[in-house]
């Protein structure tokens, strides 16, 4: 018997309307009465036949009803907006690569800027007896080996030596031959070494003057860079700190 026929069954018994469908087997423990067939023990058991039947027909998927499938639907997890979340709140801090010497330019090192006040706070300051007031010498503990001349409250030039590490852009640092600098800097001016005799001399940038910084490396007796030199005239060639 379908959902309707039960449902229409306890209905007619709880109305006492006629109920004649199904079989005689369904018709079995009911009494005839005027024509109809009544179930024994309406009043006792109509209301929870009702309920019955309700609940097995609620129970039953209507017309065009989608069975849920028996395999279960992966539910994809780690969206866009999570992603990002997760990568900002775990992302390290970005690190520069370390080791890479600092770059000497024509126009400076650093923050350190031919023809700029030396700038506050860089670590850069006067250290020991100055031999002139109208040129200073700084230096910073950050770059050993360096030392720069300031004349009237400006940065006229950078000299590196010692151990510093401090190359320019191509890669020429001390301890470069005469030869490695004139292939990377063809048409520098060569003079005389003011104290050693030959092969020392200096090799200067044409073209540097008051406002324009150049170069100037001085070669030792070993054919060798004992000092590089950037700056602008005349501080860029003197032959001793500020003289």
């Amino acid at each position: 018997m379908d959902c309707n026929s039960k449902l229409a069954m306890v209905q007619s018994v709880i109305g006492g309307s006629d109920y004649r469908g199904g079989s005689a087997a369904e018709r079995e423990g009911t009494a005839a009465v005027d024509g109809r067939f009544i179930p024994a023990m309406k009043h006792l058991i109509a209301v929870p036949a009702l309920a019955l039947a309700l609940a097995a027909c609620s129970s039953k998927p209507s017309a065009g009803a989608v069975e849920p499938s028996a395999t279960p639907v992966p539910v994809e997890t780690g969206t866009a907006a999570e992603v990002d979340e997760e990568a900002l709140a775990g992302a390290e801090p970005m690190v520069m690569p370390v080791g890479a010497p600092p770059v000497l330019e024509p126009a400076g090192l650093g923050d350190l800027q031919i023809g700029k006040a030396v700038p506050a706070d860089s670590g850069w300051a006067e250290h020991g007896v100055q031999v002139s007031d109208s040129c200073r010498i700084v230096t910073s503990p950050d770059y050993p080996g360096v030392y720069a001349i300031v004349a009237k409250g400006a940065v006229r030039r950078i000299t590196v030596g010692g151990t510093s590490g401090v190359t320019l852009a191509d890669g020429i640092g001390l301890g470069a031959s005469e030869a490695a600098v004139k292939a990377a800097f063809p048409g520098f001016r060569a003079e005389p070494h003011a104290y050693d005799g030959d092969p020392a001399k200096y090799l200067t940038q044409p073209g540097a003057d008051r406002h324009h910084p150049g170069l100037r490396f001085e070669i030792g007796q070993d054919g060798k860079v004992r000092l590089i030199h950037a700056g602008t005239m005349p501080e860029l060639g003197y032959v001793e700190g500020c003289a």
